[in-house]
């Protein structure tokens, strides 16, 4: 086991690790205290600085594993249904029923004016 000291967020941490794993533990403890400098929150208390490299570490990687996720694939469009002719006789039902109703309105807004 070898005996290594990090410097993360302007502290000084001992750490054990296996041999030969000191380059690597200090380079990811390195990418930590890059993290917190970015977020402006070196200085602050340990567990604040812990809360804040954890959030922004793990919001990395969310981000490379949503990147590395094969897309989900659009739905397949739903063939439209041909929309039924309207029967003629139906068209000047309707057309007669919007001419009522229209009249309708003319009045209200007559006898509302006269109010």
């Amino acid at each position: 086991m070898a005996n290594i000291t990090l410097t993360i967020g302007g502290r000084e941490f001992m750490l054990a690790c296996a041999d030969g794993e000191e380059p690597h533990v200090t380079a990811l403890a390195r990418m930590i205290d890059e993290k917190l400098a970015q977020a402006g929150v070196v200085g602050q208390t340990e567990p604040r600085m812990l809360l804040f490299a954890s959030l922004m570490l793990a919001d990395e990687l969310h981000e490379l594993r949503r990147r590395a996720a094969p897309p989900v694939p659009a739905p397949a469009p739903v063939p439209a249904e041909p929309v039924p002719a309207i029967p003629e006789v139906l068209v000047h039902e309707l057309s007669r029923i919007a001419e009522y109703v229209e009249n309708l309105a003319d009045l209200l807004e007559q006898n509302a004016s006269n109010d």
